[in-house]
C-alpha cells in the first residue's frame, strides 16, 4: 500500500447533537395554583377562618364581626433567553440543522426559571395590604414556621441563624409534618418537600426508608424516593444556601400555597434577521410571577448542603 494513502483519510462527522444533561422539565410549576394574569401584577383574594359562637338570649342582636379579608400581591416579570443565531452560510457548510436542538435547550431554560420563581416565592417575602405596599417577610409571625439547620424549631416571629449542620433524617421530617398538622392544613391536600440530592441521599440510607415494613417502595432498588410520610419528594439542584451558608434552604409546603401567576407562557421564536444578513434567530420569552398566598403552608428547613 502506498505510504502516500493517509493523504486519503477522512473525518467522520455525527449528524446528530447532543444536548448535554440539564433539569428539562419545571419540577415545580405543578405544585403551584397557576392564574392567567392581564396587566402587571395581580392580587390574590384570601379569607381567614371564623370562629362560631353561641346564638345568644332570644330576640337578641345579631352577632357581626369581619371575616379576615387579606390579599397578596404578586408581580409579572419578563424574561428572555439570549438568542441565538444561525447565519445561512453556515447551514451550508453543516450535516445538521442546529435549530431544532437550540430551540429545545431554550425551552428549558425558561422551564428552570419557573422553578427559580417558585423557590424565591417559597421563602422571599410577600407584599399585602390594599396597594400590596406591605412587606410580609417568610418568617413573620403567622407566616412560615422555620427549622434551622441543627433541627430546632424557630421561634415564631424569628428568621434562621447559623447552626451545626445536620441532614434530613426521619425526626425533621416529622417535624415538618407536625408543624403542618397543627396548623391545620387540610391532610387532603398533597405535600411535598423539596430538597437536594445529598439530603435525598441520606434519607434513602436511613433504616426506615430502606426497609419494606416502613416503605412501600423500595427506595434503594429504586435509587430515590418518591413518597414517604405523606410528603412527596422532590429533588433539585436550584435551592440556595440559607442564613446558615453551609446549609442548604429546603421546603416542606402543601400544595397551592403558592400562586403563580401566568402572563405569557414560555414562547420560542423563529424569525429571519434581514438586518443580520437573513440569519435565522432563535428567541424565547417567558412572562411571570409568584407569590407565597398561605404562609402556615410553608415550613422552611436549612439542612446540610453536602
Amino acid at each position: 500500500m502506498s505510504t502516500q494513502i493517509p493523504i486519503a483519510f477522512v473525518d467522520q462527522v455525527s449528524s446528530n447533537i447532543l444536548l448535554l444533561s440539564q433539569q428539562k422539565p419545571s419540577l415545580l410549576r405543578m405544585v403551584c395554583r397557576s392564574e392567567p394574569v392581564t396587566g402587571d401584577t395581580m392580587f390574590v383574594e384570601r379569607v381567614g377562618p371564623k370562629d362560631a359562637q353561641p346564638r345568644g338570649a332570644r330576640h337578641g342582636a345579631t352577632p357581626i364581626s369581619d371575616a379576615d379579608h387579606t390579599k397578596r400581591k404578586l408581580t409579572i416579570i419578563d424574561y428572555v433567553v439570549p438568542a441565538d443565531i444561525i447565519d445561512k452560510p453556515d447551514r451550508l457548510k453543516m450535516l445538521i440543522d442546529p435549530q431544532s436542538v437550540y430551540s429545545q435547550n431554550q425551552a428549558f431554560s425558561l422551564n428552570r426559571q419557573i422553578d427559580d420563581v417558585v423557590i424565591a416565592a417559597l421563602g422571599g417575602n410577600a407584599f399585602g395590604g390594599h396597594t400590596g405596599g406591605t412587606t410580609i417577610a417568610y418568617s413573620a409571625v403567622g407566616e412560615s414556621r422555620l427549622i434551622d439547620s441543627d433541627g430546632t424549631i424557630v421561634a415564631a416571629g424569628t428568621a434562621h441563624a447559623d447552626a451545626t449542620e445536620t441532614p434530613l433524617t426521619i425526626a425533621k421530617i416529622l417535624t415538618c409534618k407536625e408543624i403542618l398538622d397543627n396548623a391545620n392544613i387540610d391532610a387532603s391536600r398533597q405535600r411535598y418537600f423539596l430538597t437536594n440530592p445529598h439530603n435525598i441521599t441520606q434519607l434513602i440510607n436511613t433504616t426506615e426508608a430502606k426497609s419494606t415494613d416502613y416503605n412501600t417502595v423500595k427506595a434503594l432498588a429504586a435509587g430515590n424516593i418518591d413518597t414517604f410520610i405523606g410528603f412527596k419528594f422532590l429533588m433539585s439542584t436550584r435551592l440556595v444556601t440559607g442564613a446558615d451558608t453551609a446549609a442548604i434552604r429546603s421546603y416542606a409546603f402543601a400544595q397551592d400555597a403558592i400562586v403563580l401567576g401566568v402572563q405569557s407562557e414560555p414562547q420560542v421564536s423563529i424569525d429571519i434577521r434581514p438586518d443580520l444578513l437573513n440569519s435565522t434567530q432563535i428567541f424565547s420569552t417567558l412572562g411571570i410571577g409568584a407569590t407565597r398566598v398561605e404562609g402556615p403552608a410553608v415550613v422552611s428547613i436549612e439542612l446540610d448542603t453536602a
